[in-house]
């Protein structure tokens, strides 16, 4: 088993090859809309994964925002590439302890789903050969790029993709791993170190989206592509369970050879056997002028479903990107309303014991397209583990997307000229790091919180807006747990400095925090805790309750009176403040005083 990863950071600077602000938008301007059709590279070679992409025949509607201009829509050449984020880039490719290029070429690589209205995304080689020290040894890493991230897709629907192009051009650093980890723990490790690196620079975008990962897994026979598996706790799931998925598929073409299975050309027409159906799928399709198609699988019964084996979803994924969802096969039938005609299907295509069939009902043309792919993926299954991408489900599964794209989709670019790095200007930017994570936690640790909190802190790149607290303010243990159990989106230093000031009390920290990321003003919020209350009062009022416990229980009785003291008064009065009052009114009772 090797498993390598591809991280994708988004840099909070300008856009990559114009000067546009680097934010989502909801400020929608107008909308153009686009056909892209597959061409040749310059070596006069197609890639396989545009192919595919052209049989969904889809049109892309691209919506305008108030922060894109003609670079993004593909009418104006590229701008010079954004120095900002090229400095960003060879940081981090020297805290990866990798070498920079000495000049930089931007590339063209094709770009098949439509997220890019040229066709292709620039990117850019930034330095190869770095590594990553881990618990397990050192993970390589071959090579780090610049590039420009894609347009936001915000609705599909039928053949039609719309696109926003407030996110198209922010710049990315893509970092690749060789496949140096082994199970789903390493590759987990391995994000989350180069994401602190990452968070290091101060100058990556936040928030959901704005980093992700694509997972690499073989296990020895064809290579596989998990793409935008970005939940970090997921990442082991995703892993173990492609491995499993992996080790099924090699077990099924070892059966499938020790039969000499087969999967012939011939389609069959089976639509006049489907008369009066009880399925409901095929006879809405029937009813739209559809037709009911077939092939023939000679020694798969039984790889399709059938205990451990799972080879039925894996050809109905395959058609299921081009749209067709009525796909049965022979290991599930009888069922989903399909009953006596398995019969006459089993004697149309005159199939034998340990002979299975797959059928599709839909319009003719699309279900003979479908059906082809259907075969293609068959015939893979002869050989084991097919090379593609998949996309992560939520459940720890995965499910096809298209082939592996192939070395035809790279070429140059020819607007924009080459850079020339000089020793010098990585000399300027090697004196500027910032420290790297270990050195961080080490320095909040030394700040008075736990080794666990201050690596937290670290991995979600807060540790600065803690330092700060901490340093004006004091309350090491409270911020490190408002800002653990927090969200980004809270001012806490705003919230720390009130605090201070004595606007409420430090146990109404965790609710003020909780409050806010629930959408709630602040200033309202702190509002509500910072109303006079006489505290004397309170306390006064539940010791002349409860006097017959006091005079029972002496001084024992502090502590379920402070519970019900602390009860009226949490978070609007410092709890030293009450627990002191309290001890000298039970005190000044007991006395006679």
């Amino acid at each position: 088993m090797k498993c390598g990863l591809e991280i994708h950071q988004q840099l909070s600077t300008k856009k990559l090859f114009c000067d546009c602000d680097s934010r989502l938008s909801e400020e929608v301007k107008g909308t153009v809309t686009r056909i892209l059709r597959p061409t040749q590279s310059e070596m006069g070679e197609i890639d396989r994964a545009a192919v595919e992409e052209s049989i969904k025949k889809r049109r892309f509607v691209y919506e305008i925002t108030d922060n894109s201009c003609l670079v993004e829509l593909d009418e104006e050449p590229p701008h010079d590439l954004n120095r900002e984020a090229l400095e960003v880039a060879i940081q981090v490719a020297l805290m990866l302890n990798a070498k920079i290029v000495d000049e930089i070429h931007v590339m063209r690589k094709i770009v098949i789903d439509g997220s890019n209205t040229s066709g292709f995304q620039r990117t850019a080689l930034i330095a190869v050969d770095g590594y990553l020290e881990t618990s397990f040894g050192k993970v390589r890493i071959p090579t780090i790029c610049l590039e420009e991230e894609a347009a936001r897709k915000i609705e599909e629907r039928d053949n039609v993709v719309v696109y926003r192009l407030d996110r198209l051009g922010i710049p990315l650093i893509e970092i690749s791993t060789a496949p140096d980890m082994e199970n789903g723990a390493q590759v987990k490790e391995v994000a989350e170190k180069i994401g602190m690196i990452l968070r290091a620079t101060r100058k990556v975008r936040r928030g959901a989206g704005t980093i992700r990962q694509d997972i690499n897994i073989s296990t020895g026979q064809g290579r596989v592509e998990i793409k935008g598996a970005s939940r970090l706790n997921m990442i082991p799931k995703w892993v173990d369970n492609e491995i499993q998925r992996q080790e099924m598929l090699k077990k099924i073409a070892e059966i499938l050879r020790e039969r000499k299975a087969e999967v012939p050309d011939d389609i069959y027409d089976l639509t006049d056997i489907f008369e009066g159906t009880k399925s409901r799928i095929i006879e809405k399709e029937l009813k739209k002028g559809g037709r009911v198609l077939g092939i023939k699988l000679v020694g798969f019964r039984g790889v399709l479903k059938g205990g451990e084996f799972r080879l039925g979803r894996e050809l109905a994924d395959r058609v299921r990107v081009i749209g067709i969802k009525g796909l049965f096969h022979g290991d599930e039938l009888p069922g989903y309303g399909i009953e006596e005609e398995v019969e006459e299907i089993k004697k149309r295509m005159d199939l034998r014991e340990g002979d299975s069939f797959v059928i599709i009902a839909a319009q003719e043309d699309k279900a003979r397209i479908a059906l082809e792919r259907v075969k293609e993926r068959a015939r893979m299954a002869l050989v084991g583990v097919p090379d593609e991408t998949r996309a992560p489900r939520d459940d720890g599964s995965s499910r096809y997307l298209r082939p592996l794209p192939g070395a035809a989709r790279m070429y140059p670019e020819t607007d924009i000229p080459p850079i020339r790095i000089d020793e010098e200007y990585i000399r300027r930017i090697a004196a500027n790091l910032p420290k790297m994570p270990e050195e961080r936690v080490k320095e909040l640790v030394e700040m008075g919180i736990s080794r666990q909190d201050a690596f937290q802190i670290v991995r979600d790149g807060m540790d600065d807006v803690f330092e700060e607290i901490v340093k004006r303010y004091g309350y090491p243990t409270i911020a490190a747990r408002a800002i653990i159990n927090g969200c980004d989106e809270v001012d806490y230093i705003r919230i720390f400095q009130m605090l201070h000031e004595g606007k409420f009390a430090k146990e109404a920290v965790d609710d003020i925090v909780l409050r806010a990321c629930n959408g709630e003003p602040l200033e309202k919020i702190v509002e509500s805790y910072a109303s006079k209350v006489d505290v004397d009062a309170v306390i006064d009022g539940i010791v002349r309750e409860k006097e017959d416990l006091i005079r029972e229980r002496g001084e024992a009785a502090f502590k379920p009176l402070m519970g019900l003291v602390m009860k009226e008064l949490r978070g609007k009065v410092d709890g030293r403040i009450v627990s002191e009052k309290l001890r000298k009114k039970i005190g000044e009772l007991l006395s006679g005083a």
